[in-house]
């Protein structure tokens, strides 16, 4: 396993931050989700060292946070979410000095530096300073530096902050880009969950501290129940009535979108069947399944409700 939590507690002060959690994940990308306040930005910092854990532990790459946390930062590339440049300098400088940072000679460091700004998109812009650079701009600045050493894993903090539209689409095919051709392994960081559904394999939600979901997103996308999402043209009430006869629990939505949910012991044909006999005619026919932010929604409703069965029990 790439990532590995072994019942990792963090306390700040008196406050429990992250409770006891547990799993192992070794997918390339990895999506960290949950509401402010969850403990996402806690549990990076912890897993680069900055933070101590109170109670068990983690392993990035086969490596103790506990033991080897400098050794772990030396294969992390960091984008943080907010502002972290040096003023006065241009791209290019400030990149040449992250990589002699991490290591790199002087003049390998330049090469680097040169290299991953045209690869993000700012070669053009590389001898401006800094905070003369549009906000999405500095995006790929922060991205460009995090990439600078080669890291072997990615640690992206909120990459599509403030970006507009198009900006937002060219970063994360940057993203995909670097997972997909690449031997970095890479955790996003993010409120938006159409960013985590297109780059990421797998996926940890953390809720009030504790993990509520976590696995593969299409493994945990499919629906349990065989539900079909059917556009019609013609009288639906019939139709509706033979399939409620047969068992379907059915809904109808907007523009004649119907909702259908098949008992287990019939099969798709029976709907084709339905509908040529009450003159139906099916427009499009598609099998039902589950966007990321169904299943985040309802991990987040689930330990709601179990909170409030807890409660009530005392």
């Amino acid at each position: 396993m790439f990532l590995e939590l072994d019942k990792l507690s963090v306390h700040l002060g008196r406050r429990l931050v992250l409770d006891s959690l547990e799993c192992g994940l070794d997918g390339g990308a990895i999506g960290l989700l949950g509401p402010n306040g969850a403990g996402k930005s806690t549990l990076i910092r912890t897993l680069l060292g900055f933070i101590k854990a109170s109670g068990g532990t983690a392993r990035v790459a086969g490596m103790d946070i506990r033991k080897q946390s400098r050794r772990i930062r030396g294969l992390v590339g960091y984008m943080p979410e907010h502002e972290s440049f040096i003023h006065g300098l241009s791209p290019v400088r400030l990149l040449r000095f992250m990589g002699e940072l991490c290591g790199l000679p002087n003049r390998d460091a330049m090469e680097r530096a040169h290299e991953i700004l045209f690869y993000v998109g700012l070669g053009e812009v590389r001898y401006r300073n800094v905070e003369t650079l549009s906000m999405g701009m500095q995006q790929k600045v922060k991205l460009a530096q995090a990439l600078v050493h080669g890291p072997r894993l990615l640690l992206l903090d909120e990459p599509t902050n403030a970006l507009d539209p198009a900006g937002r689409r060219e970063m994360i095919h940057i993203i995909r880009d670097i997972i997909q051709n690449s031997d970095s392994h890479v955790i996003l960081c993010s409120h938006i969950l159409k960013d985590v559904e297109q780059c990421c394999e797998d996926v940890i939600v953390l809720n009030r501290g504790k993990i509520v979901l976590n696995g593969n997103i299409e493994e945990l996308s499919r629906v349990n129940e065989r539900a079909y999402d059917l556009r019609i043209k013609g009288e639906p009430d019939s139709f509706l009535a033979d399939l409620s006869n047969q068992g379907c629990r059915c809904s109808m939505g907007e523009r004649n979108l119907l909702h259908i949910v098949l008992p287990p012991d019939k099969e798709t044909e029976l709907l084709f069947d339905l509908a040529r006999k009450n003159k139906v005619q099916l427009r499009h026919f598609y099998y039902k399944r589950n966007t990321l932010e169904d299943v985040f929604i309802r991990s987040l409703e689930e330990t709601r409700e179990g909170e409030e069965y807890a409660d009530i029990r005392k």
